[in-house]
């Protein structure tokens, strides 16, 4: 029998098995990432959220990807230091590549349309506050934290496992941190929707933002709900 999901899964543990429930969330403004570890019941209580409709659809879209014959990748039987190497050269490879360029169109958007549409200012302001902590908080992990937790799979000890746990619990407030800002442009952009007469680069900007969140909600979920939590 097929599994069913139910208001005592997280939204962490749901996007583990099925990667696509991501969307739903994301379109439901659920978090599976920063606060990906609260039961389904209690966020649809404090969003007021339709239970039933949700778990509808999230149940049949999980049937439909299972039918088809898809797999998640089980990252939680992966070695945390493969999991890291996907991490580096995927996501934060992504990241360093794309920041730069985005923020070229974040400006010019501002630039041009600025005047008439002040959103674009706060923005231009979030957007930039963004690229740095990313760009800090990946060289912080790559440099500082993740060594430390390669050493751990080869050589554990409680002292080291100690002196992770304390640099995870910074890295995980600068997920959050990100998180909300990512959440406070996708609320003044109204979800990244482009004005009726937007330009193109007006929408490709918005495009490109769009998939920044979505990239780097699965990062984040990666490291939260697999990667941090596997060290528990």
């Amino acid at each position: 029998m097929m599994r069913q999901f139910t208001t005592s899964d997280t939204p962490g543990e749901i996007v583990k098995i099925f990667p696509k429930a991501s969307d739903l969330f994301k379109e439901n403004q659920i978090d599976f990432c920063c606060g990906g570890d609260r039961p389904l019941g209690e966020v649809f209580e404090e969003k007021q959220l339709s239970k039933d409709i949700i778990l509808e659809q999230l149940n049949s879209e999980y049937e439909t990807w299972k039918d088809a014959g898809n797999q998640p990748k089980d990252w939680d039987a992966v070695p945390a230091s493969e999991l890291i190497d996907h991490i580096v050269h995927t996501h934060h490879a992504h990241l360093m590549e794309e920041l730069p360029a985005l923020g070229q169109f974040v400006t010019k958007i501002y630039r041009v349309h600025g005047a008439d549409q002040p959103h674009l200012k706060e923005l231009y302001h979030l957007y930039n506050e963004f690229r740095v902590e990313m760009e800090e908080h990946s060289i912080k992990e790559e440099t500082e934290v993740f060594p430390l937790i390669k050493k751990y799979e080869t050589d554990p000890s409680p002292e080291l496992l100690a002196n992770i746990h304390e640099a995870n619990g910074g890295l995980e407030d600068e997920h959050d941190a990100v998180g909300d800002i990512l959440k406070r442009m996708r609320e003044i952009t109204n979800g990244f929707t482009p004005p009726v007469h937007a330009c193109n680069s007006y929408r490709i900007t918005y495009a490109r933002l769009l998939e920044l969140e979505s990239e780097t909600f699965q990062h984040i979920h990666l490291e939260n709900n697999v990667l941090f939590k596997n060290l528990a």
